[in-house]
C-alpha cells in the first residue's frame, strides 16, 4: 500500500520519483535517423500551444463563489480569480491582489493595499470589488457564508446579517479609496490572512455582475470575469468538460507558463488510467486496483505522485424525527454502527490509494500547533474507547439501543454519490456488509445518486445515513469542529449540544482567543464530545494517487483549501 508521511505543516510523500521523458524514434526513408522526444502528450492545443489535460472527478457544480461548495468548483474558480492572498508551494499565505497589508495593534483591523490589476474585460480591480462580493455573500447567506461569521472569520456584524437579516451595509468592510480595502473583526483571528486565499473571499466586479440577468453569473464564459492566471474559454454548466486559457493581462502573467488547461470529468479509475495511457489526459487520479497496476508498470510507476487530499470521508446521521423514526438520535445506535466498521479494510482493500484509516473527527496531517508544531490529530488512538473495529463492543451498544428504543430490527438507507469515484460505491458496499454481518437485525439499503442530489438531501434533512466528505478550508481544527455548532448550515445531523457550542464560542470570541494553548486544549475537548456521541463516524483521510505525464512540472498539491494550483505548472 502507498503511504504518505507528514512533517510539521507540510506533507512529504513517498513514491515520488523523478519523471522520465518518453523517447520515440522515427526513421525517415532516405534520411538520417532522428530522435524525437515527446514530453507530456497533451489533451488539447490552440494555435500550436499545448494545453494541460486534467481530470476532474465530478462536474463543476458552480463558478459562483456564493454557490460553490465542492473542491472541483473551488479549483476552477481559483484558476481564474485571485483573492487578496494566494498560496505558496508550502501552503503559506502570500500576496496576490493585496500587495501588502497592515494589522492594528489589537489584531482586529486589517488594511489591505491593492496592486494594479485588471479584470478580463479591462476594468481595474478595486477595493469595492471585495466590498461588493463580501456583502453579497453575507446577504445571500450561502453555505460558505459561515466563513465570515464568529465561528471562523469574525468579520464585524456578519452574524447579524447572515442569521438575522440585518442590513448588509453594516458588514465590517470598507473601501476608503480604490486601492485600500479595510476589514474590521469582532476579535483577533490568528489565521485570518490564510482565509483570504479561499474562494469565498474573492472579489466580484459589481458593474459586470449588475449587467447580467439574475442567476446567470458564472454560467458561461460570457458571464464570468477573471483577474487571475487563466480565463474561462469554454464552459456550459453540467457538461463533462471545460477549457481555460492563459490570461495575458494577468498581473503576474510572466509567471504562468501554461497556454491553458482542458478539464475533463472522468468518473471511474479504469477510465482515468485509460485516458492517461492514451495521452488524452496529462493529470489523472487513480484508486483501487488501478494503483497496483500502475506500481507494477515500470514506465507508469515513475509518473505516480501520491499526495494528501485532506478530505475526511465519514458517515453522518440524521438525528431528527423527520427520518428513520428518529432512531438515529439514539447515541448507542450510532456508537454501535461506528464500532462495527473495519476502516483498515476499507483503505487497504477498496480505496487502495494511500488513504489513511481515521479515528478522529479532525483528520490528521493538516493542522499543526504554532507553539509545539504537533499535528492536532497525530494521536489516532486517543478516542479508541468510542471508535474502532470492535465487534463485541458494537454488539453491546446495539443491544442497549434496541432496549432503549424498544425495537429489535432496523432498516436504514445509506446514500452516496455515484459520480464521486468508483471507490465510493465499493466503500458503501463494504460498510453495508460490515454492519449487517456484525449487527444482526440491522439492514442497510444502498441508494446511489449524484453528488448534487446527495448534498441537497443532506442540506434539507431528507436522508437517514449519508457517506460524505469534508475538506479543510484553512489550516486550523475549527474548519471541521465549526460544522457541529447548533444550526450551522453544515451540521447535517442537526445535532445540538450546549456544552459544545460554548466551547467553540470560547475558542472563537471568548475566553481562549488570546491563549493559543488553552484554545487548542478546548478544541480537543470539543472534539471529544463529537466522538463520545458519535455525531459522525469518521472513516478515512483521502489521499490522491496522481499520474502526471512526463515533462509536466510545477503543479502544487495542498491538503488545505485548494488541492491543486497550476500557476507554476509547466510542460517542458
Amino acid at each position: 500500500m502507498i503511504l504518505y508521511t507528514y512533517t510539521g505543516n507540510i506533507p512529504v510523500y513517498s513514491n515520488v520519483t523523478e519523471r522520465m521523458n518518453c523517447v520515440k524514434k522515427f526513421i525517415a526513408l532516405l534520411m538520417t535517423a532522428m530522435l524525437l522526444v515527446s514530453c507530456a502528450f497533451t489533451a488539447a492545443s490552440a494555435e500550436g500551444e499545448a494545453y494541460l489535460g486534467v481530470m476532474l472527478s465530478t462536474n463543476v457544480m458552480s463558478l459562483d463563489t456564493n454557490l460553490a461548495t465542492d473542491g472541483e468548483s473551488f479549483e476552477v474558480i481559483a484558476d481564474c480569480i485571485d483573492g487578496l492572498m494566494q498560496m505558496d508551494a508550502s501552503g503559506a499565505a502570500i500576496p496576490a491582489i493585496a500587495e501588502s497589508y497592515d494589522v492594528s495593534e489589537d489584531g482586529t483591523v486589517y488594511t489591505f493595499h491593492l496592486r494594479d490589476a485588471q479584470w478580463s474585460n479591462g476594468a481595474p480591480v478595486t477595493a469595492n470589488d471585495f466590498v461588493f462580493a463580501w456583502k453579497r455573500i453575507a446577504k445571500e447567506a450561502g453555505e460558505y457564508a459561515y466563513l465570515l461569521d464568529t465561528s471562523v472569520g469574525c468579520v464585524k456584524n456578519a452574524d447579524a446579517i447572515i442569521y438575522e437579516g440585518a442590513d448588509p451595509d453594516t458588514l465590517g468592510v470598507s473601501a476608503p479609496d480604490e486601492k485600500t480595502f479595510v476589514v474590521e473583526l469582532e476579535v483577533p483571528v490568528s489565521f485570518f490572512p490564510s482565509l483570504m486565499y479561499f474562494p469565498t473571499f474573492y472579489p466580484i466586479n459589481e458593474e459586470f455582475y449588475a449587467s447580467l440577468a439574475e442567476g446567470t453569473y458564472g454560467t458561461s464564459a460570457d458571464t464570468f470575469l477573471s483577474n487571475g492566471a487563466f480565463v474561462l474559454e469554454d464552459y456550459t454548466p453540467g457538461t463533462a468538460s471545460l477549457t481555460l486559457k492563459k490570461n495575458e493581462n494577468y498581473w503576474d502573467a510572466a509567471r504562468v507558463k501554461l497556454a491553458g488547461i482542458k478539464y475533463q470529468v472522468v468518473g471511474s479509475s479504469d477510465n482515468a488510467l485509460t485516458a492517461f495511457r492514451s495521452g488524452t489526459l496529462d493529470v489523472v487520479t487513480v484508486s483501487g486496483s488501478q494503483v497496483g497496476a500502475v506500481e507494477k508498470d515500470a514506465a507508469l510507476a515513475d509518473q505516480l505522485n501520491v499526495t494528501g487530499a485532506g478530505y475526511l470521508w465519514y458517515l453522518t446521521f440524521s438525528q431528527t424525527q423527520n427520518n428513520a423514526n428518529g432512531y438515529l438520535a439514539n447515541q448507542n445506535l450510532r456508537l454501535a454502527i461506528t464500532n462495527a466498521i473495519d476502516r483498515e479494510s476499507l483503505v487497504e482493500n477498496y480505496v487502495m490509494d494511500g488513504s489513511l484509516d481515521t479515528y478522529t473527527a479532525v483528520p490528521p496531517q493538516f493542522a499543526a500547533s504554532s507553539t509545539t508544531g504537533e499535528d492536532f490529530s497525530a494521536n489516532q488512538e486517543q478516542f479508541l474507547e468510542y471508535i474502532g473495529f470492535e465487534p463485541d463492543r458494537a454488539a453491546e451498544y446495539f443491544e442497549a439501543a434496541k432496549t432503549e428504543l424498544g425495537v429489535e430490527e432496523f432498516t436504514f438507507t445509506l446514500i452516496y454519490g455515484n459520480n464521486e469515484g468508483d471507490d465510493v460505491a465499493k466503500v458503501a458496499q463494504a460498510i453495508k456488509a460490515d454492519l449487517e454481518d456484525l449487527l444482526p437485525g440491522l439492514t442497510i439499503n444502498l441508494q446511489p445518486m449524484t453528488k448534487s442530489e446527495r448534498l441537497d438531501k443532506m442540506q434539507n434533512d431528507n436522508y437517514e445515513i449519508a457517506l460524505t466528505r469534508w475538506g479543510p478550508d484553512y489550516a486550523d481544527p475549527m474548519t471541521y469542529l465549526g460544522m457541529w455548532i447548533t444550526n450551522n448550515s453544515n451540521n447535517y445531523g442537526f445535532w445540538s449540544n450546549a456544552e459544545y457550542d460554548q466551547l467553540i464560542k470560547d475558542c472563537t470570541t471568548g475566553a481562549y482567543i488570546s491563549d493559543y494553548d488553552a484554545r487548542w486544549a478546548a478544541l480537543l475537548q470539543a472534539e471529544t464530545l463529537v466522538m463520545q456521541e458519535a455525531v459522525i463516524s469518521p472513516l478515512y483521510t483521502k489521499a490522491n494517487a496522481n499520474l502526471i505525464a512526463s515533462g509536466v512540472t510545477g503543479i502544487e498539491f495542498h491538503p488545505v483549501a485548494l488541492n491543486r494550483v497550476y500557476k507554476n505548472a509547466e510542460i517542458q
